[in-house]
């Protein structure tokens, strides 16, 4: 990956003239690595989004300018700061570290960009802003979407977490926006909009960026020329009252644009086959996890965990509605599947039996998930009187019952390889959209890997897709001595297909159900073969959990076929179906 470049001012010059041809090559995806401390120059720290200082409420969204309202020219790289000597001399500095010493990490910043380049350069145009910004993420995390900084600074844009919800990002311990390439992206150009907005010069804005909007200013009051002059040079005037890293935060930029813009001609090998970021966007209006998302879109869950980085316990907050998104071509798929699900089957989760002495902030902890949402998955549980023996929903990854398995209806598996796409609809739009953005292979350190999203339509950004591949083929043959179900009222194809262990796939086949057919009470439907479910009639002492371990299946399972929970009571006499 790497290769130097001699000759400084030689560098400079050659890579100003391929910035000005507007060369631009792509790479591609790889697991992300943080530099070391002996591998960065001296006094040169991780840059990072301050908060707003003064607990200033979060910038405003500011109106995107159209293009026309731009130059022809890149404002930013073909800004007089470019050809200034003082300057010059940092950038050729930062070219020679990052194609010597640090040629290693610059060719993992290049792959990792590949992945979400897409993602930022769509947005940058939609907005009309100067596609030269498009390397500031690799100057801020090497592209690496789920990367923190000592200072906590986290994501693509390394945006601080009061920075973060004054833009109107979620940091919560359920979801990190700061994590999803694309919701990061637009509140980071929302920010860089904003900057711009108060100091006229984006030199400044981007220092803003890196220092905060105070420092600036108050670098400003105390060094701005009296008389006035465009902002550019009024950024060339303060550079040197601000702080160091400040300093360095534009000639790294104008080295980073300078080195990505043509990797080649630095001696960076360019990696072959790295797919762009491209998904599918659908909206679930409450708590949903991962792995029933998986399964509805007949996806592996780790190709959904990639996709939604930002959903750190693997589901979405009860109690909102909010966007997921999914391989591209599977949007359809999602929504059909995730209709038939009944709203308590959504979520994931496991049973916690209350031991003495236990508190619900105890319980929590120790499973990692927020107190509030234990709560809410707990509605009839009053906390401040727990119950030995009593039995909690905990809502955590894992805990899908096996049946939810057999019940998906299949299709036939597109191919995943990400292609261009129109651009992703809105994410408070219902249903599902197709969006571009990049599919990882492989999740970077900190939580997951890229994202995709909404109701579909399809869209492309850079990324490379984790293996995919749909539900396995096979269809139960038609019933031999068909088992039959008189339909009653509230009757499902879902809840068929759970109780008597096949899939709805096959029920409509066995029947000629098309899926637009409604079920009607007293119809009869094929519904396999062979015996039905297993009944057992309960006795004195039986319980939910004695009778899951008896049979040998899971307790949410036995209760769900039953249409209760397992706090339910369960009384002598009645029959209960065993899956």
């Amino acid at each position: 990956m790497r290769g130097g470049f001699p000759g400084g001012g030689r560098a400079l010059l050659v890579g100003l003239a391929l910035l000005s041809m507007g060369a631009c090559q792509r790479v591609g995806w790889d697991r992300p690595a943080t530099p070391s401390p002996a591998d960065l120059p001296p006094v040169i720290r991780q840059p990072s989004v301050p908060e707003l200082e003064g607990g200033q409420p979060g910038p405003v969204r500011v109106l995107p300018r159209t293009p026309l309202e731009w130059d022809e020219v890149d404002p930013i790289l073909h800004s007089v700061v470019a050809r200034d000597p003082r300057l010059q001399e940092r950038v050729e500095y930062w070219i020679h570290f990052w194609t010597t010493r640090g040629a290693g990490h610059f060719g993992r910043y290049l792959e990792r960009m590949a992945v979400y380049e897409g993602v930022v350069d769509r947005e940058l145009t939609d907005r009309g802003l100067p596609l030269s910004l498009r390397y500031l993420p690799v100057v801020e995390s090497g592209y690496h979407h789920a990367i923190v900084s000592r200072a906590g600074a986290t994501g693509l844009w390394q945006i601080m977490t009061p920075t973060a919800r004054g833009l109107g990002l979620s940091v919560t311990p359920l979801v990190d926006d700061r994590r999803d390439p694309l919701t990061s992206t637009r509140a980071a150009l929302d920010y860089l909009q904003e900057l711009y907005g108060m100091f006229d010069s984006w030199f400044l804005a981007l220092a803003a960026y890196n220092a905060g909007p105070g420092r600036v200013g108050g670098v400003l009051s105390r060094h701005a020329p009296s008389e006035e002059i465009p902002g550019d040079e009024v950024y060339l005037r303060v550079r040197p009252h601000l702080p160091a890293e400040t300093r360095e935060f534009v000639p790294r930029f104008f080295a980073a644009a300078i080195l990505a813009s043509n990797p080649e001609a630095f001696g960076f090998v360019v990696p072959q086959g790295i797919q762009p970021m491209a998904f599918d966007e659908v909206l679930v209006p409450d708590a949903t996890s991962l792995d029933v998302v998986a399964l509805a879109a007949g996806v592996e869950e780790d190709a959904i965990r990639a996709l939604n980085p930002h959903y750190l316990r693997g589901f979405t907050p009860p109690g909102e509605a909010r966007t997921l998104r999914v391989p591209p071509g599977r949007g359809e798929l999602f929504m059909t599947n995730y209709a038939m699900i009944p709203p308590e089957e959504r979520v994931s989760f496991m049973e916690h039996v209350v031991a003495r002495g236990e508190t619900l902030g105890q319980i929590a902890g120790r499973y990692g998930v927020a107190l509030r949402d234990l709560s809410a998955s707990n509605g009839n549980v009053d906390p401040r009187r727990l119950q030995i023996g009593q039995r909690l929903v905990i809502p955590v990854a894992g805990g899908r019952p096996a049946a939810a398995s057999r019940v998906m209806a299949t299709a036939p598996v597109p191919s995943l390889a990400a292609t261009p796409a129109p651009v992703p609809a809105e994410s408070g739009e219902a249903g599902s959209a197709s969006q571009g953005g990049e599919i990882p292979s492989a999740a970077p350190n900190a939580s997951a890997a890229p994202d995709a999203s909404a109701a579909p339509s399809t869209a492309a950004a850079s990324a490379s897709s984790p293996a995919v591949s749909g539900p396995p083929d096979a269809p139960a043959a038609a019933p031999n001595e068909a088992r039959r179900h008189r339909v009653s009222s509230g009757d499902n194809l879902w809840t068929l297909a759970r109780n008597y262990g096949v899939t709805v796939e096959d029920i409509r086949r066995w029947n000629g159900l098309s899926s637009s057919s409604v079920l009607r009470p007293g119809q009869e439907l094929a519904v396999g073969t062979g015996p039905g479910p297993t009944q057992h009639r309960v006795s004195r002492g039986d319980t939910w959990g004695g009778l899951a371990q008896r049979y040998g299946v899971a307790t949410a399972d036995l209760a769900r076929v039953n249409g209760r929970t397992p706090r339910d009571v369960i009384r002598v006499g009645e029959t209960l179906l065993i899956p």
